[in-house]
C-alpha cells in the first residue's frame, strides 16, 4: 500500500472517529430504542465512500478499526455491537455493489447499510442476552429506523460524492 493511500485511508478513519462522537452527542431520535439502536449511523457514509473510492477490503478494515475504537471508549459490548453491526453493514453494500453494480442508488445502498447494522447488532444483542424476544420485539422499528436513516446516509453520500466530483474537475462548491 503507497503512502498516499495510506494518508487518505487515515484522514477517513479520523472522519469517522469524529462522527462517531459528534452521533454520541445527539440526543435520541427513538426515545423508546436503547442508544446503541438509537444512531443515524454518519459514519457509515465514509465506509460506503471507501467502498466506491478505495475498495471493499479497505472499508471492512475501516469497520474494524472503527469497532476497536468503539471498544477502547466505549467498552467490550459497544466494540462488539459496532464490529457486527458495521460487518454486516459492509456485506450488505458489497453484495449489492456485486449484483447490480452500477444500476443501485446511493440511497438504496445506505438504507441496506443501515438494515444490515440493525439486524447484526440486534443478532448480537439477542445472543449475548440470551433473549430472542428482543429481535422480534425491535425488529419492526429497526426496520423502519434503517429505512429512515439509510435514506438519511444515502442522501449524505450522493452529497459528497458530487462535492468532490466538482472538485476534482476544478468547479467550486
Amino acid at each position: 500500500m503507497n503512502q498516499k493511500k495510506i494518508a487518505f485511508l487515515s484522514l477517513m478513519l479520523a472522519f469517522i472517529f469524529v462522527l462517531v462522537m459528534l452521533e454520541n452527542m445527539l440526543p435520541p431520535l427513538f426515545p423508546m430504542l436503547p442508544p446503541q439502536f438509537n444512531k443515524i449511523g454518519l459514519s457509515n457514509v465514509i465506509v460506503m465512500y471507501v467502498v466506491f473510492f478505495v475498495g471493499k477490503k479497505e472499508a471492512v478494515a475501516m469497520v474494524v478499526l472503527k469497532a476497536l475504537f468503539g471498544f477502547l471508549m466505549r467498552g467490550p459490548m459497544a466494540g462488539l455491537l459496532s464490529l457486527s453491526g458495521g460487518l454486516l453493514s459492509a456485506v450488505f453494500i458489497i453484495l449489492l455493489l456485486w449484483i447490480f453494480r452500477d444500476k443501485i442508488s446511493y440511497i438504496a445502498l445506505g438504507v441496506a447499510g443501515a438494515i444490515g447494522h440493525n439486524l447484526g447488532q440486534l443478532a448480537v444483542a439477542s445472543l449475548v442476552l440470551e433473549n430472542w424476544d428482543l429481535f422480534v420485539f425491535y425488529f419492526p422499528i429497526l426496520l423502519i429506523a434503517g429505512v429512515i436513516f439509510g435514506s438519511i446516509t444515502g442522501t449524505f453520500l450522493k452529497i459528497i460524492i458530487t462535492a468532490f466530483n466538482r472538485m476534482q474537475k476544478g468547479g467550486k462548491l
